[in-house]
């Protein structure tokens, strides 16, 4: 017994035990299994295609490649947005038995070549490059350098409809044919094409061309979307394939980005990070702070931050043209220029104006300038600008000014009268200058905003560097159609100037209300999607083309997730920083406190 037991033998099932056995086995086969939970509901099968359950599939071989391909040439079939699975069969081949057929057919080449000679016939490009390819390939086999496979390359789509089947069918096609891969639908074999590319290793198609290594190589499938361009900033790390997203926003068609998001979702962490390694690639900083949520860093960095208010010794007059421009033309223009943003800047302090008004306060507006000496000709725009009180009084002696001057007094006399009615004192020589409107009244914010930006423009004219202006809370200024339409100038304009504008919100819908607002988006070559409201995913979808998983991440991403967009190209972002720079740039109420703590302690100590 001890014996049997060792050597593994064991008495025959008595009739009591085999009955035992298949009464479990037929209990089994009544149970749901997982074959019954993957398999659908109904299988038809047709000439080119096949419809399993409500889905339609159908399956394309490729049958012939052109003599060169690059590496990656796949690449753009694996990252199409179609539902698609792809096979790759490779046979490795017999290398003396490859290198005998190839001798003979070299030896065949060769003959015809000499026969052709002999006749007198032109020389045959098509021969001597085969022969030229056979000889290659021959002496890569018998150095070792190559091996020779067979390989098969087979793809099902499937999509919920024919039509959609055949639309999806024509793109891979045409995608394969730009690069002169040519392929068949298996008609016919549509069930041996599925269970082909099905995760179980089968090739029943058996379609297969013969490749040397290194073409087998340039086919290798699992390549990823990467985006980056090797020079510029980290913007953070691909979720997808942990590859740096890496750009350089000043060598992209413009300077433009915009960031959107929820609050809370990063906008403000994510833009003060670029920042902050703009910094180091020789960028001015030039930024509207609403929240004063960049001062600490402003501070960190050494910059100036010019605190806007009703008591703020910071001053900016509307009324500066820029100085020292270099284009004749631009310096002629410069003062109409700066009358129509004046012209906007005062519809936003004043009001709705009729048409005789706005009449009236374009002449008034030369007439300040000539007041002061200072016309078209580019020599007067040196002299000394006019104040707000200067073009009161030019509106007061003009017949139907009176009543715009009535409105303008309260800038110039009034409660805001030591914001607007001074000569400016804030330089932008720092590198990183920050102008905070936290503390002004609601209603002044989009007028100081206004101000700002057309005293900015005027100084990024005056000279030609590297700049970033950052617009934070930019849905203020697009509720007025002036500043909106300001902004969309400098966003379309800015490229001229070496300047990139980031325009930074949290609804879509603020800049779609406007009619510059959704140009305001398209123009930007970068895009910073961050976490979203479900009343603001669709319209974000519609605008910049996302396909539907990239709609759900954002629903449900966390903070400092998002989607980068450069151009058409798409990458799921995760934002990534060192402890320092996390120092600089947090906004989390919780982690400033605690810092705050700790420097009082390290200060008392």
């Amino acid at each position: 017994m001890f014996l049997d037991k060792l050597l593994g033998k064991q008495k025959p099932p008595t009739a009591a035990e085999l009955q035992e056995m298949q009464r479990q086995q037929s209990f089994q086969e009544g149970m749901s299994s997982i074959r019954d939970m993957i398999a659908p509901s109904s299988f038809e099968l047709a000439f080119d295609h096949l419809k399993i359950g409500d889905t339609f599939t159908r399956t394309l071989f490729v049958y012939e490649y052109p003599r060169f391909l690059d590496s990656s040439w796949l690449s753009p079939v694996v990252n199409i947005d179609i539902m698609l699975d792809l096979s790759i069969f490779i046979y490795p081949q017999n290398t003396e038995e490859v290198a005998k057929k190839l001798r003979a057919k070299s030896t065949q080449i060769e003959s015809s070549m000499v026969m052709e000679a002999e006749k007198g016939l032109t020389r045959n490009p098509f021969l001597e490059a085969t022969y030229s390819d056979i000889e290659n390939l021959r002496d890569n086999l018998v150095t070792g350098q190559s091996k020779m496979f067979k390989q098969g390359m087979y793809i099902t789509l499937y999509e919920e409809s024919l039509d959609k089947l055949n639309e999806c069918t024509k793109i891979v096609e045409n995608m394969f044919g730009t690069q002169l891969v040519f392929t068949k639908h298996a008609n016919l074999q549509m069930e041996q094409g599925l269970n082909s590319t099905l995760p179980m290793g089968k090739d029943e198609l058996t379609v297969s061309r013969n490749m040397d290594t290194e073409a087998v190589s340039a086919s290798f499938p699992f390549v990823s979307s990467t985006l980056t361009n090797n020079e510029g900033i980290l913007y953070g790390a691909n979720k997808v394939n942990n590859s740096l997203i890496i750009f350089d926003r000043f060598k992209l068609q413009n300077y433009n980005s915009v960031v959107l998001g929820v609050s809370g979702g990063g906008k403000s962490y994510a833009t003060k990070l670029e920042l902050l390694r703009q910094l180091m690639f020789d960028a001015d900083i030039i930024v509207i702070d609403p929240e004063k949520e960049f001062q600490s860093l402003c501070e960190a960095v050494g910059g100036t931050y010019a605190n806007i208010h009703l008591n703020s010794k910071d001053v900016i007059n509307p009324f500066d043209l820029p100085q020292n421009l270099t284009d004749y033309t631009e310096q002629r223009d410069s003062l109409r220029s700066n009358v129509i943003a004046l012209t906007g800047l005062l519809r936003t302090m004043m009001g709705k104006l009729s048409d005789e008004e706005s009449n009236v306060l374009d002449k008034a507006l030369a007439e300040t300038y000539a007041v002061k000496g200072i016309t078209e000709d580019p020599k007067t725009h040196r002299l000394a600008p006019p104040l707000m009180s200067d073009l009161q009084h030019v509106l007061e002696s003009i017949p139907g000014g009176e009543s715009m001057a009535l409105r303008l007094q309260k800038f110039t006399e009034g409660t805001f009268s030591g914001l607007f009615n001074d000569y400016s004192n804030i330089s932008l020589a720092n590198r990183f200058v920050c102008f905070c409107i936290r503390d002004l009244e609601e209603d002044l914010r989009p007028i100081a905003m206004y101000s700002v930006l057309n005293f900015i423009w005027n100084k990024v004219k005056s000279e030609r560097k590297k700049r970033i202006l950052v617009v934070d809370e930019a849905w203020v200024l697009m509720k007025y159609e002036d500043s909106a339409q300001f902004l969309y100038s400098i966003a379309k304009r800015g490229r001229k100037y070496y300047l990139g504008l980031t325009t930074i919100g949290q609804d879509i819908g603020d800049f779609l209300k406007s009619e510059y607002g959704k140009p305001l988006i398209s123009n930007a070559a970068l895009a910073l999607l961050l976490k979203q409201h479900p009343s603001q995913v669709d319209l974000m979808q519609e605008v910049f083309d996302l396909t539907a998983p990239e709609k759900n991440f954002l629903l449900q991403c966390s903070t400092g997730e998002g989607i980068f967009i450069a151009g058409m190209n798409h990458a799921i972002v995760q934002i990534i920083c060192s402890m320092k720079e996390d120092s600089l740039v947090t906004t989390n109420p919780e982690q400033l406190k605690r810092m705050a703590e700790q420097k009082a302690e390290n200060e008392e100590a």
